[in-house]
Order: structure tokens, then sequence, then C-alpha cells
């Protein structure tokens, strides 16, 4: 282990951090008891396109951010699976980037409840992910096929040299769609290390494994079919390679 992929790891655990901390911030904001939130905006929809819209920013700007550039901006142990499984990353330094996204991403929440107690009140709940009044299956089918066609996208994207420097938006604007429109049947997720985080600081693991296993599954299949179903060839890890940064992976770009 180089101090270059431990650094990059720690930065990667940083950017799900802040996107922890965003969110729990944001939620506050739209969702809690005398905030704004509820006053401005009184229909639960369009409260949700608030936070998708704020939460799909906050992922363009962690993923195109100098550390987000220098770590890959993976910021969920699936998407470390996925490039794992595709023979980019090291198991040793996915291993690093999964203890890094699980820890930061817990403190990120923790951060945001001290800085905004009503992150913790019942109304915002420290922005949990649970299924929906559909129940488990609907739940767990959801996630499968959010991060399926997300992971296939941002592979597209970032393993094209014409389309690599746009994955942030195509990434950003598929979460938007996703908590505005799906958040109700599973909570929007997509990360383990994301539910976890939450889960972890209101006490609460329902359905953990529902979250720890069905993106795991939707990358799986991704990458199955970016593979074998188009022939294409995976160079790198990084979702933003097409910049200055060293690369921590075992990096082919030059091939792309």
């Amino acid at each position: 282990m180089t101090r270059h992929e431990f650094v990059a790891a720690v930065f990667d655990g940083v950017l799900l951090g802040a996107f922890m901390l965003a969110a729990g911030l944001f939620g506050a904001l739209l969702e809690g008891a005398g905030a704004p939130g509820p006053a401005w905006i009184g229909d639960p929809f369009w409260r949700r396109a608030a936070m998708g819209a704020a939460m799909g920013a906050t992922a363009v700007l962690l993923i195109r951010s100098p550390i987000g550039q220098r770590s890959g901006a993976h910021m969920n142990p699936a998407t470390t699976f996925l490039f794992w499984r595709l023979g980019r990353v090291p198991s040793r330094l996915a291993a690093l980037y999964t203890a890094a996204q699980f820890t930061a991403g817990a403190l990120g929440i923790l951060l945001a409840a001290a800085i905004v107690p009503a992150v913790g009140s019942p109304e915002v709940g420290f922005v949990a992910t649970r299924p929906g009044p559909w129940g488990l299956a609907p739940a767990f089918a959801a996630e499968v096929a959010m991060t399926f066609v997300l992971a296939s996208v941002v592979l597209r994207a970032s393993q094209s040299r014409r389309w690599n420097r746009h994955t942030a938006l195509f990434a950003g604007a598929l979460v938007c769609l996703y908590i505005t429109f799906e958040a109700p049947i599973s909570g929007m997720s997509m990360n383990p290390a994301r539910t976890f985080a939450s889960a972890f600081a209101a006490g609460d693991f329902t359905a953990f494994w529902l979250y720890a296993t069905a993106p795991l599954l939707g990358m799986l299949l991704a990458a199955e079919w970016f593979v074998r179903g188009s022939g294409r060839t995976v160079h790198c890890a990084k979702l933003h390679h097409d910049n200055h940064h060293r690369c921590p992976f075992r990096c082919r770009w030059d091939a792309a």
C-alpha cells in the first residue's frame, strides 16, 4: 500500500462524508419541523424534487472537485466493487476504500446532526433509507434496477474520452431523478455505506441487508453487461479521469 493509495482512499471517504453532511442539512431544511421547507413547499413531491436537485448538484460538485478527481469519486462500496470486479482496483485498495467510505459516511451524518439537531428529529430521521409501503420485494428490485442503470451510464461515460469529463453530470442527473421519483419505494440508497451511515446514527438497521446486497447485485449485472454484452473495455476506475491528478488504480487510460 503506497502513500498515494492511502491518501486517495481517505479522500474518497471524505467525499461520502461531505455527501452525508449535505444530505442531513438539506433534509433538515426541507423536512424538519419548523424549517422553511414544509412551510414554503407544501407538496411532498416537490420537496423530494428540491432534495433531488440539491443532492444531484452535490454529487456533481464532489465528483468534479480536486479530491474527487484524485480519488476517482467512488463514494460507494458498490462502485468500488464494480471496478474491482472489472480488474481495475486491487483487492487491498478496494478494502481500504470501503473502510474509508463506511467510516467517513457515518461521521458526516453525525456532524450534520451536531450542527443542526433537527437532522435527528423524527421528521428527518438522519435521512435514513427504508423500504416504502409496498414492501421489501419492490424496494429490492428498485435498488437493483437503479444501480444497474447508474453503473451502466457511468461506465459508458467514464470510459469514453469524449464523455469522460461529463460523467459527473450524468450521475448527478440520475441521483436527482431517483430521489424525486423513486425514493417512496426504497428510500433511494444504491450505496451500502450511505445506508449504514444513517442507520448507525439512528440506531436502526431496518432492512439493512437489502441495501447491502441489492446495489452490489446491480453493479455486478452492469459489469457483466458492459464487458460481455457490449464488448467494451474498462480502462480506469476513475469517474473523472480527464484531469492532471495521478491515478491510484490499475490505469490504462492511455489505451482508451
